[in-house]
């Protein structure tokens, strides 16, 4: 019933090239299967009434991608001292709703794409309306996921994961983002460099940071490590959307998995749009930099999160 095969679109080609990233690559091969197995068991079957509805959330969700979220959910238990079993459910409601950003995302009404993941975005293989439906049953889904899962997490826990996910997915968070992102396409404000990056704080950040802040719930951090995740989380969201504006314009559809080169088509508000792409490679470097201190101040120096960040600025999708 699984629809990726365990490592698929883990192999990063530019490893040999850079060997500092070469650690985090391996784990989230290695922990890749477990999230699948995960996802394969908290959606609905596709023989599961409405049929055509479930099978559009299994083909959206199982279609491979990175696992980014989830891979930073237990990268963070790990480093918190969680134990993996614990992050997982949770790790993949995350992922179910990124996926149900990304499904409406792609809709005409925003971005209008027809390619995701490397296939046919949802609305082009089912209809405009299941993708609407499919993202919001993925929503409600993730959510859901949240407040009753793991078994091992108390009551409190549950609660503070589901408030802490809706505030960063909500009006003043990722859809907060995406609005100001979209209305940055037909005018860019005055002061466009606090705009951009207010937009990604919140389109791309928020659900970033809410995967490491997940696993510090489970974990019972406190105050300051909690700050600690969410400064770091900041720092790895920025580092993410400027790598992902870079990649729009040196990318190949093949590649990415996704129509490139649609950011400048579109004349969006991008870090190489306002900056060009020399020093939006510096910012992203300085990023980079500062991410690594921050991530030496956590339990274990950080674990693996300095190969993570290298993966951030070196990734080639």
């Amino acid at each position: 019933m699984l629809a990726c095969a365990p490592r698929c679109n883990v192999a990063h080609p530019r490893v040999r090239d850079n060997p500092a990233m070469e650690e985090f690559v391996t784990f989230l091969a290695d922990v890749r299967p477990a999230i699948e197995s995960t996802l394969d068991r908290l959606l609905p079957t596709p023989e599961q009434a409405p049929t055509r509805l479930h099978q559009a959330v299994r083909y959206s969700t199982l279609a491979g991608g990175k696992r980014i979220r989830p891979g930073l959910a237990v990268l963070t238990g790990d480093v918190l001292g969680v134990p993996r079993a614990t992050v997982l459910p949770g790790g993949a409601a995350l992922e179910m709703i990124h996926t149900y950003s990304l499904i409406h995302d792609d809709l005409p009404a925003l971005d209008n794409d027809d390619l995701r993941r490397g296939r046919a975005t949802a609305h082009r293989q089912f209809d405009e309306a299941t993708a609407i439906l499919t993202g919001d049953a993925l929503l409600t889904l993730g959510l859901t996921t949240l407040a009753a899962e793991p078994d091992t997490a108390t009551g409190e826990q549950r609660r503070q994961a589901v408030a802490m996910v809706g505030r960063a997915i909500g009006s003043l968070g990722m859809i907060g983002g995406q609005v100001d992102d979209l209305a940055a396409e037909r005018d860019w404000p005055e002061d466009a460099q606090a705009a951009l990056e207010a937009i990604h704080r919140r389109k791309t950040g928020a659900l970033l940071v809410a995967s490491l802040r997940l696993a510090g719930i489970y974990a019972n951090a406190d105050a300051a490590t909690d700050r600690q995740l969410t400064t770091l989380g900041e720092h790895i969201g920025l580092m993410f959307q400027i790598a992902d504006d870079i990649l729009d314009v040196e990318g190949t559809d093949s590649t990415l998995g996704k129509t490139a080169g649609k950011d400048a088509a579109a004349r969006k508000l991008t870090y190489p749009g306002l900056f060009g792409l020399p020093d939006s490679k510096r910012m992203l470097e300085q990023t980079r930099n500062e991410a690594l201190e921050i991530a030496r101040g956590l339990p274990r120096q950080g674990g693996l999160f300095p190969s993570l960040i290298h993966y951030l600025q070196a990734r080639d999708r």
